[in-house]
C-alpha cells in the first residue's frame, strides 16, 4: 500500500520515513490516523513513533506547530531525523517523553496511534513490547493525559483495533470524553470491521458515523482509500 523502496524507508509524495530505529513500522494504521485526524494550530503526536503521523498532519495543517512524543529513545532519535529532513522542518519537534508526566499548554488537537495488545503474551523484544503493549500506558492513563493535553475545543483522534473498542469509549469517557466521529475501516467490502477512526471532544454533540474500506479486491485500493490517501501516496 504504501511506495516501498527499501525494508527501512517508505517514499511517500513530500517526506521520507526511514524506520530501522523503530519497532513499530509503518502500517496503514498510522496513515489512515494522519489522512483523518482533524489539525489545529498546535497538534501533539502521542506515540509519535517514525513520526509519520506527525509529519502527515504537518503536511495538511501548513500553519500547525507539531510535537511527537515516545517513550523510547530510538524512536525519537528516528522521528527527529524524519522530521529534519521533512519540508516541514521549522514546525515539527520530537521529543522523548512520558505523556503521563508531559507538560505543554493545551494543545489543539491530540492525535494517537497508541499500544494496542493489552490481553496477549508480550514479546521478549523490550522495545516492541512497550511499543506494541499497554503495559507502560494503560487506556485510563493515556485518556486522563489526553484530556489535560487537549484545548476545550479541541479534538482527540485515535486509531485501534475493533477488540479494544469497547474498552477505550469506557476509559474515554470515564476521562470526561464524548465520541464525536467513528469510522469502521473494512479490509475488503465482505470482511467486518477490523480498525475503527475515533475522535473524541470535551462537550457532546451528534455523532458523526461512517464507513471506510481499503480495497475492493486484493491490491485494489476502494475510492474512499484513494482519496483520504491521495496527498501522501506516491
Amino acid at each position: 500500500m504504501h511506495s516501498k523502496m527499501a525494508n527501512d524507508y517508505f517514499k511517500f509524495q513530500k517526506f521520507t520515513v526511514f524506520q530501522s530505529r523503530c519497532a513499530m513500522k509503518v502500517g496503514t494504521d498510522g496513515t489512515l490516523l494522519g489522512a483523518w485526524g482533524r489539525g489545529g494550530s498546535s497538534i501533539l503526536d502521542i506515540g509519535t513513533g517514525t513520526g509519520l503521523v506527525a509529519l502527515m498532519m504537518a503536511q495538511r495543517f501548513p500553519e500547525a506547530r507539531v510535537v511527537g512524543i515516545d517513550i523510547d529513545r530510538e524512536s525519537v532519535v528516528q522521528a527527529r531525523e524524519n522530521m529534519w529532513a521533512s519540508p516541514f522542518a521549522d514546525r515539527l519537534t520530537a521529543a522523548e517523553a512520558d505523556v503521563k508526566l508531559f507538560a505543554a499548554d493545551p494543545f489543539d488537537a491530540v492525535v494517537c496511534n497508541p499500544p494496542f495488545f493489552l490481553r496477549s503474551l508480550q514479546c521478549p523484544d523490550t522495545q516492541r513490547t512497550i511499543a506494541r503493549h499497554a503495559s507502560s500506558l494503560t487506556y485510563a492513563e493515556l485518556m486522563a493525559a489526553a484530556h489535560r493535553l487537549l484545548a476545550d475545543n479541541g479534538e482527540l483522534s485515535m486509531v485501534i483495533p475493533f477488540d479494544c473498542k469497547a474498552r477505550l469509549e469506557q476509559e474515554a469517557a470515564l476521562a470526561g470524553f464524548f465520541k464525536v466521529r467513528q469510522c469502521a475501516v473494512k479490509t475488503t467490502p465482505q470482511k467486518q470491521p477490523r480498525r475503527y477512526l475515533l475522535a473524541f471532544r470535551k462537550h457532546p454533540s451528534e455523532p458523526e458515523l461512517t464507513e471506510g474500506i481499503i480495497e475492493t479486491s486484493p491490491g485494489e485500493r476502494s475510492r474512499w482509500y484513494e482519496e483520504l490517501t491521495k496527498d501522501f501516496y506516491l
